[in-house]
């Protein structure tokens, strides 16, 4: 009876897996702070990009960590053509073809030496304008890679419109973007530092959102869609249920979240405890994600949770 009146249903298709490549290693490398969670090879890529398709996951978003000396001021490993990230992209492309949306995060941080999301000025401040200048190439060499989506993640004012421009000037106007709307300056992204190997100095309350704005959020929804948004997307999901059904309720393109490394690695702990129902919980917080208006879903879960549902199904 339950499953005959249920309002809210979850579908492989509402997943997003997002994983992490790192160059320069020969075996996967475990996440110590999200257990099941690996820093792929090219080769080990190709193939969880192959079980989330065969498993009927939606999209895999893909994260480059390149070799630390590779890193500096101005994160030119994130727009060399041979970039980690650019690399790991046709890799994927020439496993799943176009069968599996390829989305890429489109942001400095991983390739810094400093660990912000743009380039900085002489006062050791992000410099908005010219981090915009190197969004824009990074969508051009992703877009020349065989992305379908990028991910302008940096949170820098007027990141959009530059990255839509960009694209349309190469001929790439089918390739869409997903907006990171509301990023919030949050706690629950620990454990994806390490995930990415960060070199983070100091903190970006600069440029990520203040938890205590939803008003915030909505001008950054409006000024979005007004620079060609095609997708939005609200991140952390869970402690941010509220901003994602206000943002649901308010537009008409497709609405993201992205159940975040912290978010996982809660769960986690405490299963690994005997404290919380692992299944249960993973379920239960993917449904909220869903019930409060999210179409599509990033979580570490997506392969995983595809196949359970598959399975349910029969």
């Amino acid at each position: 009876m339950r499953r005959m009146v249920a309002e809210t249903r979850l579908h492989p298709a509402d997943l997003i897996l997002p994983a992490f490549v790192r160059e320069g290693i020969t075996e996967p490398v475990p996440i110590q702070a999200m257990p099941g969670v690996v820093q792929h090879t090219r080769d080990t890529l190709r193939k969880a990009a192959a079980e989330a398709l065969e498993a009927g996951v939606s999209g895999i978003m893909l994260f480059g960590v390149p070799e630390d000396e590779k890193k500096d001021g101005a994160g030119t490993a994130g727009t060399d053509p041979d970039g980690i990230l650019q690399v790991a992209i046709r890799d994927v492309k020439a496993e799943v073809g176009d069968e599996l949306i390829i989305m890429s995060d489109l942001c400095l941080d991983e390739y810094t030496d400093h660990g912000h999301c743009g380039v900085l000025d002489a006062d050791g401040r992000v410099d908005n304008d010219a981090t915009l200048e190197r969004y824009a190439e990074m969508a051009q060499v992703q877009a020349d890679a065989g992305v379908h989506v990028v991910g302008p993640s940096g949170m820098m004012d007027g990141q959009v419109g530059v990255v839509r421009d960009a694209l349309d000037t190469i001929g790439k106007e089918d390739v869409s973007i997903l907006a990171y709307t509301a990023k919030y300056s949050s706690a629950f992204y620990g454990p994806f530092r390490e995930a990415v190997g960060s070199s983070l100095r100091g903190d970006r309350k600069t440029y990520q959102q203040d938890p205590a704005n939803l008003r915030e959020s909505m001008r950054e929804l409006a000024l979005d869609l007004e620079e060609g948004a095609d997708m939005v997307m609200v991140k952390p999901a869970g402690p941010y249920l509220d901003v994602l059904a206000k943002v649901a309720e308010s537009v008409d393109v497709p609405v993201a979240a992205y159940q975040i490394s912290g978010e996982y690695a809660m769960v986690e702990a405490a299963a690994e405890k005997g404290w919380i129902d692992r299944d249960r919980a993973i379920f239960e917080t993917l449904t909220g994600i869903r019930r409060a208006g999210a179409k599509m879903i990033l979580t570490y879960w997506a392969t995983e949770v595809a196949q359970k549902l598959s399975a349910a199904r029969g």
